[in-house]
Formats: structure tokens, sequence, C-alpha cells
């Protein structure tokens, strides 16, 4: 554990040394007139704006619609695709009929839909919800129906020779075997609804991250464009911890480094 520790400082210490070197010759650069500060702008620069957005509270309301948007859409996104996996692992009819479109669907680029979700939905919240869901949608169900499939047959026969009942297999056996391909997929989708907010945003909102980056681009303030741009890459960090965190707890019943 001591050991695991200090790998972890050092991997933490060269990322932030590393990341000073890039900031340290951009700005370097910028000051020197060797980068164009229109079309890059300056981390102290950038790094000013970042901290008047926060003291303003200018930034606040568009991280709200965002991530009102992101987790509505990861929620609902999460348990169609479970229940879509569920059903079609457990009716193999439908699995034939279904399974096929739906990997069909899934080719369909997710960007392509925006427009169509903005015309039915308007440029409001529901709109980007829409376009979370279907993010999400289709990385759960294929890590459920992944997860499902791979749990044992012969262990779900031994507990029904028990006498238990299908709500017991479903929730004894099926789902906790299944937890770990599903907690996989949920990382992966919360980064998906958050970019599905963003892209619907950056498509047409009236608020939002996704607004703002397209606002700021639109009145060409880079500099703003690239504090924003800050904003969400400190909350996908922290949304991406929270769900690390969740995983070690939800799956802490499995022995260190499986």
């Amino acid at each position: 554990m001591h050991i695991i520790n200090k790998q972890s400082i050092m991997i933490n210490l060269w990322r932030i040394f590393l990341l000073l070197i890039v900031l340290s010759i951009w700005e370097i650069s910028a000051r020197n007139g060797l980068v164009d500060t229109f079309f890059l702008s300056q981390p102290t620069v950038i790094i000013k704006d970042f901290v008047t957005l926060f003291f303003s509270g200018e930034i606040f309301p568009h991280m709200k619609v965002t991530l009102q948007a992101t987790f509505i859409g990861l929620g609902l996104g999460s348990l169609l695709g479970i229940a879509a996996a569920f059903f079609l692992v457990k009716y193999k009819f439908a699995e034939r009929i279904f399974d096929p479109i739906i990997v069909a669907l899934h080719g369909i680029p997710k960007i392509a839909l925006g427009p169509l979700f903005i015309l039915w939905f308007g440029l409001g919240i529901k709109s980007k919800i829409f376009l979370a869901l279907i993010a999400v949608f289709f990385i759960m169900y294929f890590n459920a129906y992944g997860g499902f499939k791979s749990v044992e047959p012969r262990l779900i026969n031994a507990v029904r020779l028990m006498g238990a009942s299908q709500f017991h297999i479903t929730t004894k056996v099926l789902l906790p075997s299944s937890l770990p391909w599903i907690l996989t997929g949920f990382r992966a989708a919360v980064g998906l609804a958050f970019l599905g907010a963003i892209i619907g945003e950056f498509m047409g909102s009236t608020a939002g991250l996704g607004y703002i980056v397209q606002y700021a681009g639109h009145m060409y303030n880079i500099t703003r464009v690239f504090s924003t741009i800050l904003v969400m890459t400190f909350l996908m960090m922290f949304l991406n911890e929270g769900v690390k965190l969740l995983e070690k707890n939800v799956l802490r019943w499995r022995p260190q480094g499986s």
C-alpha cells in the first residue's frame, strides 16, 4: 500500500511538472510575441478570466444547466440501456430481432441527431437531455449485455434448483455478477453524457457551458473559450473521481487489484 501511494504521488508530480513546462513555454512565447495571443491567448490571462467567472458568479447558472442535462441524460440512458440489455438477454426471440437493429443504430453519429432534437424539443434543456441520453444508452446497453451474457448458466440453474425465484436470481446472481461490466460502462457514460450535453448546447442553446464557448467564439474572445474549457476539464475530473469512488465502494468485495 505504501509503495502504491508513493507511485501515485510520483505520477501526479510528473503530471504537474509536465503541465507547468507546457504552460511556461506557452506563457513565455506569448509574452515575447512568438505566439499570437489573438488565437491562443496566454495562460495567465486565461487563469485570471477563469477566477473572474467564479468570483462574479457568472459561470454558476451555466454550470447548473449543463450538469442538470448531464445527470438526467445519464440516469435515464443508464436505466434504459440496462433494462434493454436485460430484456433481450431474457427473451431470445426479441434478442434476435432487436440486437442487430441496436447495433446498426449505434453506428449513426450522435452529433447528427442534434439538429433533429433541437427541431423536435426546441433550444431548451430537453434536447440536451435526449442527446446525452442517446449517447449513454448504447454504451450502457453493450456493457450490461456483455455482463449478463458472461454469467455462468450453470450458476443460474443451480440457484434455480435451490428454489430461487426469478426476482432473486436477478438481484442475487445476474446483477451482482454483471456489476463490474455495468460500472465500467457507467464510467465511460459519464463523459459521454457530459459531452452530449455540451454538444447540444453548442449546436443551439441559450445557456450552458457549450453556449458560452459558442458565444465567446463568435465574439473572438479566445480567452473566454479557454477558461470555459478549463471549467469543463475540472468538472469532468470531479465527475470521474466521483464515479471511481462509487466503483470502489460498490465493488469493495472484489480482491484488490482485480
